[in-house]
């Protein structure tokens, strides 16, 4: 898989221009708008994608400053409330109850796909594991497995890894797997679970420790790692349903963690950030998609047959 160097913290300045967001009253909600200036701010899964569209629209639109930022989902989408970004990257949607907060403050929270992107499930090269069902990864996080024979494996501990709670795809991870989309049910991480900043750093500890499981981003798998098949129930031995994510898998709806990837606007975009949106949906912008390792919303790899639509949050 591709991957580019990236840090924990990821900012770039594109261009040398001086504007900055100005102005009183409304006009802080979007505060991009109106300016060459766009603060991109969210989600770590996203960033280096973010980092790669705004390198790329440098040089298309040299007179945009583009800084861009992670820190996860609900630190981007809290800045979308706040006023203080222009675009929020999220890995998840958005919570009813960052919704509220939002138009309490007075901003409609405007919402795009913009990629998508499955979460791999990996182990150390060295773990003869082979395959593992929604339902063992929901037991194996939840504590209800603890060694790795009971998923015909050797006699080892697991050693759980995680992104830490702010991020959205640990959010979406404790949802869509560990809940497995039922909204009345309120199982959690064992609390034994280690917590890790980064996908770097999740991969770095599956690639040294024999008995870690993690999880990660399409766009963040090496080749260090072992990537498990995936079911959504338990078959044969040669049962088909065990998938790998892939773009083609994702595409197909056939590997069962898969998600969107987003964009969020405070309101309808206009100017500048409309105009990047509008690059970032079409056939150049989403070949970097494909590039980096994730799934490009629409068309092929030759090119899109379709952009996607905003959606207004209701």
């Amino acid at each position: 898989m591709r991957i580019l160097q990236s840090c924990l913290i990821f900012v770039v300045i594109l261009a040398l221009s001086g504007c900055t967001p100005g102005g009183t009253g409304p006009a802080p909600r979007t505060p991009s708008a109106s300016s060459d200036y766009i603060e991109n701010r969210g989600s770590d899964t996203l960033v280096n994608l973010a980092l790669a569209w705004a390198e790329r629209y440098q040089e298309i639109r040299p007179n945009v400053r583009i800084s861009v930022t992670g820190g996860g989902s609900g630190t981007g989408i809290a800045a979308l409330i706040n006023g203080t970004v222009g675009l929020a990257n999220a890995s998840r949607s958005i919570s009813s109850e960052e919704l509220a907060a939002a138009r309490a403050n007075n901003i409609e929270p405007v919402e795009f796909v913009v990629a998508r992107d499955a979460i791999a499930i990996i182990v150390n090269p060295h773990n003869p594991v082979d395959r593992l069902t929604i339902q063992q990864i929901s037991d194996i996080y939840s504590g209800k497995i603890t060694n790795w024979t009971e998923v015909g494996g050797e006699d080892r501990p697991i050693v759980r890894l995680s992104r830490e709670t702010n991020s959205g795809t640990h959010v979406y991870f404790l949802e869509e797997v560990l809940r497995q989309g039922r909204d009345d049910d309120r199982t959690l991480f064992s609390t034994d679970t280690l917590l890790l900043p980064s996908s770097e750093g999740i991969t770095a500890e599956v690639r040294d420790n024999p008995n870690a499981i993690g999880y990660e981003g399409l766009g963040y798998i090496t080749h260090d790692v072992k990537v498990l098949p995936v079911a959504r129930q338990e078959g044969g031995p040669e049962d088909e349903n065990y998938v790998l994510p892939s773009a083609s898998s994702v595409n197909q709806g056939e590997y069962p963690i898969a998600r969107d990837l987003y964009m969020y606007t405070a309101g309808q975009p206009e100017g500048v950030v409309k105009e990047y949106l509008d690059w970032i949906l079409s056939p150049e912008a989403q070949q970097i998609v494909d590039d980096i390792g994730f799934v490009p919303i629409v068309g092929s790899q030759a090119g899109p047959e379709k952009t996607a639509e905003p959606l207004a949050l209701e």
